[in-house]
């Protein structure tokens, strides 16, 4: 499953955001910031993560479909499954 750069433009966007957000939390243990306001970051930066990734198998998903003749009896399911199921 290729992924077409047009369709991912978004999610890239977001994975960008979440790099520099994780940058700031690094930035943050280095100069010794309190425990709870690192996690609290990391927390966020784990989510924006987390949801590029669920966003990249629901467009391959969609793309899927979309190039199959055979609608969703042409998607390997379990081939998706593993995809989403590595995210959890």
């Amino acid at each position: 499953m290729d992924l077409d750069p047009t369709e991912t433009k978004a999610i890239i966007t977001r994975m960008k955001r979440a790099n520099g957000h994780l940058a700031s939390v690094i930035r943050m243990m280095e100069e010794g910031s309190d425990c709870e306001s690192v996690l609290t970051q990391l927390a966020a930066v784990n989510k924006a993560l987390s949801r590029a990734g669920y966003a990249i198998v629901a467009t391959g998903l969609q793309q899927c479909l979309a190039d199959s003749d055979e609608g969703l009896d042409g998607v390997d399911v379990k081939k998706m499954e593993k995809l989403f199921l590595a995210l959890a």
